[in-house]
């Protein structure tokens, strides 16, 4: 199986650097599943009912967030009826959405998309993840009623991603992190055959802070007073991801190749 997996989508520079490369990337790598984190394609905070459509119209099956996943309070109300536009699993019970769902490929295979959030440095602070992994995997089983398990660990700290990764490398096919909005160097193959990248970067403009206007983010570390709302920078987007390649027989990964198209970063295509 073939996954290709975009990291946050940073406003509207990131949506349309996707919207412009995703058609050739589609054409040229023939993934059998697009996941797009969509968390910050909202004007920098979180992501519309409206731009979930727009998103799958581009031919996207799967819609991973995080931390911002409230940051447009009619999800609250609405994101029960897309069950392919996900929160994190680790949200308390009760909480409105899924964080995995389950994804049919024409022919009958399967994948299973999960979201989940780390806790370092993160707000607001969840159940553990590694608890919560561990009983959605008591329900499905890598190369038995899965036939790939994907998995965007939405995190700050480096470290929380890699023990993530460690704990389950031999029972998921990958875990990517999101969150920082910066591209690892890191990818590879664990031991145990899941493919591993701390952090696949954001698809937004590179002359920013973080895909924010860097003018707000210098005033906000040096002066240390409230200053205008953070808004996304508008420049042409680097579109950042990862495409994953997996053995159908044992859904454990053979591939991991990070994608940078397009804007500041320097290219790095498959």
């Amino acid at each position: 199986m073939r996954i290709l997996f975009f990291g946050d989508i940073m406003g509207r520079s990131g949506r349309d650097g996707l919207a412009k490369h995703l058609p050739d990337l589609k054409a040229r790598l023939k993934p059998d599943v697009v996941i797009v984190n969509a968390e910050n394609s909202a004007a920098g905070f979180g992501v519309t009912d409206k731009l979930a459509k727009e998103f799958f119209a581009l031919g996207v099956d799967c819609l991973t967030t995080g931390n911002h996943i409230w940051g447009q309070k009619e999800l609250v109300g609405t994101i029960d009826q897309e069950p392919r536009l996900l929160r994190p699993l680790n949200y308390p019970d009760g909480t409105p959405g899924k964080g995995a769902y389950l994804h049919s490929l024409p022919g009958g295979k399967k994948i299973l998309i999960v979201n989940v959030m780390a806790r370092l440095f993160m707000e607001p602070v969840l159940d553990d993840p590694f608890v919560t992994m561990e009983k959605l995997l008591a329900q499905h089983r890598l190369g038995q009623n899965a036939n790939a398990i994907f998995v965007d660990f939405h995190g700050e700290a480096s470290s929380e991603k890699m023990a993530f990764g460690h704990v389950f490398d031999g029972r998921v096919s990958a875990v990517v992190g999101t969150h920082t909005h910066i591209p690892t160097a890191d990818e590879q193959i664990l031991p145990r055959g899941t493919a591993y990248m701390s952090d696949a970067g954001m698809c937004g403009d590179y002359d920013s802070v973080i895909g924010m206007k860097k003018e707000l983010s210098i005033w906000k570390f040096t002066r240390k007073i409230p200053g205008e709302r953070m808004t996304p920078a508008e420049g042409e987007a680097t579109v950042c991801g990862v495409l994953i390649t997996t053995d159908d027989a044992t859904g454990l990964a053979v591939a991991i190749d990070p994608i940078r198209i397009g804007g500041r970063l320097k290219q790095k295509t498959v």
